[in-house]
């Protein structure tokens, strides 16, 4: 059962814990410290930081620090983390990889996202994807493909990458080839596609799929 403001508390514990329990009632996702600080008018992060800490201590939150909005009410429950669906993959746009300012802002939509299948720390954004480029990796036409917000990756790792000369976005798995790259569909129709080293800039690697209900 979801906790009641506690009455030990002081009146700007009680403020900040009474604003994280609406904004997560609302909103479906914790606030960040930055939004917290402005909407109790606390002089510093810093200080809505210690009452954080106090707060955790209590046994009223819980705390992930690595994570932006990594604040959980004890007895609320978290379904997953809350990840923001960005665009489409096969836009001719950059992907607007959000900041911890931006990123609720720039979301056509939220998507909450099992804890388990991100790794930890990490920024996650998500796009829809568009075509059937992939699907012999089993990501279709329509699903949601979860993003880790990254510059390299490894080997055979399926990227979002933006192709500078082209100014197109792409969903391919990535292999390094002497002087060039490899951009994999994983469907028997197409062909890889070849890109300088310097024409290609990774955004992200796939860390899960949601998959489209039929």
């Amino acid at each position: 059962m979801e906790k009641e403001v506690p009455a030990e508390m002081s009146e700007r514990r009680t403020k900040i814990f009474a604003f994280i329990r609406e904004f997560i009632r609302e909103k479906g996702y914790a606030p960040t410290v930055g939004e917290i600080q402005k909407a109790c008018h606390v002089s510093s992060k810093s200080l809505v930081n210690y009452h954080l800490e106090a707060l955790e201590r209590e046994g009223h939150i819980r705390r992930d620090a690595g994570v932006t909005r990594g604040i959980e009410l004890i007895g609320l429950g978290r379904r997953g983390w809350p990840v923001p669906v960005l665009g489409t993959i096969a836009a001719g746009e950059p992907i607007p990889v959000p900041t911890e300012d931006t990123w609720h802002i720039a979301a056509e939509e939220m998507v909450e996202v099992p804890a388990s299948m991100l790794p930890r720390n990490a920024q996650a954004f998500a796009l829809r994807v568009r075509g059937k480029s992939m699907i012999d990796a089993f990501v279709d036409d329509g699903d949601i493909v979860v993003m880790e917000a990254v510059a390299a990756a490894e080997n055979g790792q399926m990227v979002a990458a933006w192709l500078i000369d082209r100014q197109e976005a792409t969903l391919k798995k990535i292999y390094y080839e002497p002087d060039r790259i490899r951009l994999q569909p994983a469907n028997q129709r197409m062909k890889p596609i070849y890109v300088d080293p310097d024409d290609i800039e990774v955004q992200g690697r796939v860390v899960a799929v949601l998959r489209k209900v039929k």
